[in-house]
């Protein structure tokens, strides 16, 4: 497949607590959402690099399988589960916001499609680090710099089974980590974390265990080195905004 560069306007479907329900019909952090607020259909996009671009930290034959074989797989069958049904025309953000009342085929596999959206545009094999702001919020919030990387580490390396870790903002503009079971993320209505996510990793097995085998922390400690800070940066100032 050809690659072209992932649009650096790329966001996250931000629904949190205590947005209003009225704002929901415009999300503003959503990758389906054109810069104009409109709703542009679900897209499968093209990843902002080549395979090989994450070595010697991620392989080149994982990145192939991890996105060719089940990202795409997962939104092929997103857009079966919700063939014929008002979800065609809804953005992820506002099906995760009710997606306690809808199937499990839309719950597992529209996380899938977006938590590995967001996994893929939060890497990149350019060195970037966090800007001043994000940075004095994590040491107000964590404690330091070290807390932060520990604490997520730690919620990566502990998540019993599969599932995903996470930098999230609160309602109340906090930061905290943690991980969710699955495919799911902190913008369901079913998760222990809700607010709107700035940074993931994926710890499913199949992300990592062609390379690191069962070493979970060693892959989670390689993964600090192709983290896409201008990213996140842009998340957490959009968050902020919110």
């Amino acid at each position: 497949m050809e690659r072209r560069k992932f649009l650096s306007t790329v966001g996250l479907g931000a629904v949190i607590m205590a947005i209003p329900a009225e704002l929901l019909a415009t999300p503003v952090f959503d990758f389906s959402i054109d810069k104009n607020g409109e709703f542009k259909g679900h897209e499968f996009p093209e990843l902002p690099y080549a395979y090989d671009a994450p070595e010697p930290y991620i392989d080149k034959m994982t990145m192939e399988i991890h996105y060719d074989r089940h990202h795409s797989g997962c939104y092929t069958r997103y857009l079966a589960a919700i063939k014929g049904s008002d979800h065609e025309s809804t953005p992820l953000s506002q099906v995760f916001s009710k997606v306690s009342k809808l199937s499990a085929a839309i719950r597992n596999n529209g996380g899938c499609y977006y938590n590995h959206t967001l996994f893929w545009n939060n890497m990149s094999p350019d060195k970037s680090e966090p800007s001043s702001k994000l940075k004095k919020a994590i040491d107000e919030n964590f404690g330091s710099w070290e807390k932060f990387r520990d604490e997520f580490n730690n919620a990566a390396a502990t998540r019993f089974g599969s599932g995903w870790t996470w930098l999230v903002m609160d309602a109340n503009k906090k930061l905290f980590a943690g991980s969710t079971a699955n495919q799911d993320n902190p913008l369901m209505d079913v998760s222990e974390l809700r607010g709107t996510p700035l940074l993931t990793l994926d710890v499913w097995e199949h992300a990592y265990y062609l390379k690191y085998q069962n070493k979970r922390p060693d892959y989670i400690s390689a993964f600090r080195n192709v983290i896409n800070w201008d990213e996140v940066n842009k998340r957490f100032e959009k968050a902020l905004s919110l």
